[in-house]
């Protein structure tokens, strides 16, 4: 009670302080910062309807394209190729791919006694443009050195690292397709993939070269393989299929440089193939969507209008750029001369789980300005910062609540909180280098709590996208000016958004106050199809008025200012027996923000009036619960299949989703607490992490059908 009452007299005091001070500096602020343009500049409009019909609306941009994309239509730079080319000429010797060094590998003993294998790492050692072309350009030639002929694909099967970018460049200009598999799909899928698209060479990393062991037996066609080195390790190339010849990637630009005369370019056209694509498979098995260099360079254009970014930026790179979001906004930064500085999750910040004690990770070596991230990361940091703060207790968590309290509430006035920033905020923005400017976030729905947070806690714009593989990773993104939470932003430079009305879900452009429908997007940035699939194609793709369009099945509405929000998706509504429609992914996205769940996955039976939910739970968490019950020792297994703590999980959910708005239909009624953590070598979440639905249901169907009975 004691420490209560200091604790409220002390915020009580912070307030009246901060309150004299508002009164006392409002006046310079007002002067200074200029509020009412930024609300302005928020809330103009955007976009507007192009096309009314009496079943669809279809919008365009109306923002002007900048001068990068003019200079890329007036040079006619409409291939990767000529894209290098221009980069290089452009900013010649400028920092271009960056790597950091390892210099060793040692144990560290851990408080338990335990021995980690920690890493000692240098600074960052960088290529220029020019090099980088170089290097491209002879890893391109080497390729046709070892046989691999223009218009045949080779696969692309490695990391996030410098090498990738180069290699694929090389490829690019040889005109040799790119087949992108995530390195996280199962030996089966990879095997699809090299088989479907029938090449004979790929491209992979030490670290994950030891896999084609076992896959290389279901891949007859492959008769090369080239590895991208480690800085400490010898690569072990003994133990493969015989008859299999394999290559360092040293060597392979090695090879290109020294046959360069006797090597013909063969240069892409806008039509050609730059890449296939493989999805992350969260309807079935993966599909290899085609992407040209026409689709890939009208991306490029739109993207150089969403930033306003200089060579004094730094990009900071580790999601996989098997993912076309991460390729394409680091060709993007490329663009602008920024230079990108690669690092992986093992060694982003200070305490990850390869940075030695005391020595830096490599965000705070980098300082970077820009990177993107997907909404499962930023639901992970929010839940970190929101842990840690509880655990403080006490005067650390009331501060940080006001804290966030006063920032939310100048920032929607149009305000900026410099003082509150530095005094608050500078430690946890620290952790990513001190300077970060933007986070682009794409891939799925974002939560309006974790946006907030997130934008408050780095002092950064926090930028949501809408897209998808098929559109190459460009449909919306949110204007650096747009202040609003849980939207994906306005209609690109380069695309037309369609909303059509879809009756069977009852969402039609005539609704108020906003027209609701399926989004269809079209513009060049759309691709010729699949690979292989001509009736999916045929299912999903179509050409009107000589303008490709692709059917997202994602439903959306469109504010008067143009910009839109993702509302649902037509195979994640469910239709209830009372006739309510829930839908599932916006349920999951809303509950994944409660401390306790680590994953969730919702279930909605038609012949029910009730949603259930299957709960990966946050272990820390469960523990802390179950000690509240009187269940102190009991171990994770058993505090999962506890019914008492089925009922506290069951609480505190319900407690979380009336935080979230969310209607009594949509919360779920029963819920099974799933020991296992999903992983994409299960089969239950894709390799970006999207749930599997159909497979979970199968797994979990005798728990689906208890909570059902129960």
């Amino acid at each position: 009670m004691a420490d209560s009452l200091w604790v409220g007299g002390a915020i009580g005091a912070i307030k009246a302080v901060a309150f004299f001070c508002d009164i006392v500096t409002y006046p310079f602020y007002l002067i200074l910062q200029r509020p009412w343009e930024k609300k302005r500049m928020s809330e103009r409009t955007k976009a507007v309807a192009v096309l009314k019909e009496s079943k669809s609306i279809t919008y365009r941009s109306i923002l002007p394209p900048n001068n990068i994309h003019l200079t890329l239509l007036r040079e006619g730079i409409n291939t990767m190729d000529l894209l290098v080319r221009y980069l290089s000429q452009r900013y010649h010797s400028r920092r271009c791919l960056g790597t950091r060094k390892i210099i060793a590998e040692e144990d560290e003993k851990q408080k338990d006694g335990r021995l980690f294998k920690k890493y000692v790492l240098g600074d960052y050692h960088w290529k220029s443009y020019t090099q980088v072309d170089q290097e491209s350009t002879g890893f391109g030639n080497g390729l046709r050195v070892l046989g691999q002929e223009p218009r045949s694909s080779i696969v692309m099967f490695a990391e996030t690292r410098e090498e990738w970018m180069i290699a694929a460049h090389g490829c690019f200009k040889q005109n040799i397709p790119i087949v992108t598999i995530y390195s996280t799909l199962g030996d089966e899928a990879i095997a699809h993939g090299i088989n479907e698209t029938e090449v004979t060479m790929l491209i992979t990393s030490h670290d994950l070269l030891p896999k084609f062991k076992k896959i290389l037996p279901m891949c007859p066609k492959v008769h090369t393989i080239i590895y991208m080195r480690d800085q400490l390790k010898q690569t072990d190339t003994n133990g493969f299929k015989e008859g299999v010849r394999i290559v360092s990637f040293n060597d392979v630009i090695k090879m290109g440089e020294e046959s360069a005369s006797t090597i013909a370019v063969v240069p892409p056209t806008q039509d050609d193939t730059a890449i296939i694509m493989y999805t992350s498979g969260s309807t079935g098995v993966p599909k290899g969507v085609i992407l040209t260099h026409r689709n890939m360079m009208a991306t490029l254009r739109a993207f150089s209008d969403c930033l306003e970014i200089t060579e004094d930026d730094v990009f900071l790179g580790f999601l996989p750029l098997a993912h076309v979001l991460e390729q394409a906004v680091e060709s993007a930064c490329l663009l602008y001369g920024v230079p990108i500085g690669y690092s992986t999750p093992l060694t982003m910040i200070d305490s990850s789980s390869k940075i030695k004690h005391g020595t830096k990770g490599d965000a705070s070596v980098l300082c970077p300005t820009v990177m993107t991230t997907v909404p499962l990361i930023l639901d992970r940091i929010y839940k970190g910062i929101n842990d840690k703060v509880s655990k403080k207790g006490g005067f650390s968590k009331a501060l940080f609540e006001f804290a966030c309290q006063y920032k939310n509430k100048w920032v929607r006035r149009g305000f900026d909180t410099p003082l509150i920033n530095r005094l608050i905020f500078k430690p946890i923005r620290s952790i990513l280098g001190g300077r970060m400017k933007y986070v682009l976030c794409g891939g799925a729905p974002l939560s309006p709590d974790t946006h907030e947070l997130i934008k408050n806690c780095l002092c950064a714009t926090v930028l949501q996208g809408y897209a998808l593989t098929e559109t190459t990773s460009c449909a919306t993104v949110m204007d650096l000016n747009d202040r609003s939470l849980g939207r994906v932003g306005n209609p690109t430079t380069v695309t037309d958004i369609r909303l059509v009305d879809w009756d069977e879900g009852n969402y039609r452009v005539t609704d108020k106050p906003y027209p609701r429908g399926e989004i269809v997007i079209g513009g060049d940035n759309i691709s010729p199809g699949y690979y292989k699939m001509p009736d999916k194609t045929r299912e999903d793709f179509f050409e009107e008025d000589g303008k490709r369009w692709f059917k997202t099945g994602d439903i959306g509405e469109c504010h008067p200012d143009g910009v839109f929000k993702i509302i649902d998706r037509k195979k994640d509504l469910v239709k209830l027996q009372l006739g309510e429609y829930v839908s599932l992914g916006k349920v999951e996205s809303q509950l994944k923000t409660c401390p306790l769940v680590e994953n969730i996955c919702v279930y909605g039976d038609p012949t029910k009036h009730y949603t259930v939910a299957l709960i990966v739970p946050n272990h820390p968490h469960l523990v802390n619960l179950g000690n509240t019950l009187g269940l102190t020792g009991a171990t994770f297994e058993d505090l999962c299949s506890n019914p008492n703590v089925e009922k506290a999980v069951l609480r505190e959910l319900g407690d979380h989703a009336k935080k979230c708005k969310l209607e009594k239909f949509e919360v779920p009624a029963a819920v099974k607490l799933c020991t296992e953590v999903w992983s994409p070598d299960m089969g239950l979440v894709t390799a970006a992490f999207k749930l599997k639905r159909k497979d979970i249901q199968e797994r979990y169907q005798h728990e689906i059908n208890r909570m059902y009975a129960s």
